[in-house]
């Protein structure tokens, strides 16, 4: 575990190497949780050759910040690119996956300038991250507001994504998200029956898990092995 300065103070995380990993993965928590919600999926991913980065933020776990406060998108986006950037510079051998859940996945996408310009033109206009830093992306719970249409612009590059939902998500319908992915050819949609918002602690966690692990081997750290 480690701190380092963000927007609202200094920031903590957690992380799980393993030795010779194939690849790494950068997880952005949902509004309220923080890293110690994830240690049974990080062990998982461990096992499989993956090492993990979890992210506190602001105001939750053991990152200073008042956790009523407000988020804000360019704070977010500002944390989640440091993050990455630290991520990256601990294992700057390793392809790097980001993965966001519910606000965590908006704030993914406005890592890579890809969240609707009405949330905030700034964010959309100015990618925190180059797509080519990331070898994937995973979207877990990602709410509507995060895909909206981009009028007169050309949708910006994306690394390879696999977005995960639940079919039942009353706080992120998966409509939306369906037809988000219909429209790109980069992004593989994996649907979960009977299952909600947060798919990394419900029933379906270990098959979730289990996906997640298959696309990162074969996608992520397949393309690195491959010529």
């Amino acid at each position: 575990m480690g701190f380092f300065d963000g927007v609202r103070g200094r920031l903590h995380y957690r992380d799980r190497p393993v030795e010779e990993a194939a690849a790494g993965l950068v997880l952005l928590p949902g509004t309220g949780q923080h890293s110690g919600h994830y240690h049974e999926f990080a062990r998982q991913l461990n096992h499989a050759g993956i090492t993990v980065w979890t992210l506190d933020p602001a105001g939750q776990g053991l990152s200073e910040g008042d956790p009523a406060a407000r988020p804000v998108l360019s704070e977010l986006v500002a944390d989640a690119a440091g993050f990455f950037a630290l991520a990256h510079e601990q294992a700057p051998h390793l392809p790097l996956t980001l993965m966001g859940h519910s606000l965590g996945a908006l704030t993914a996408l406005a890592v890579l300038g890809a969240t609707p310009p009405a949330l905030d033109p700034a964010v959309a206009a100015n990618p925190a991250l180059p797509a080519d830093l990331l070898g994937g992306l995973v979207l877990c719970g990602t709410p509507s507001r995060a895909l909206g249409d981009r009028p007169g612009t050309a949708a910006p590059r994306l690394p390879p994504v696999l977005a995960v939902h639940g079919v039942d998500d009353r706080r992120a319908p998966i409509d939306p998200v369906r037809a988000w992915v219909r429209e790109r050819d980069s992004v593989e949609l994996r649907e979960y029956a009977d299952a909600g918002h947060d798919l990394l602690h419900e029933r379906v966690r270990t098959r979730v898990t289990a996906d997640i692990v298959q696309w990162t081997q074969e996608i992520v750290a397949g393309s690195v092995r491959r010529p």
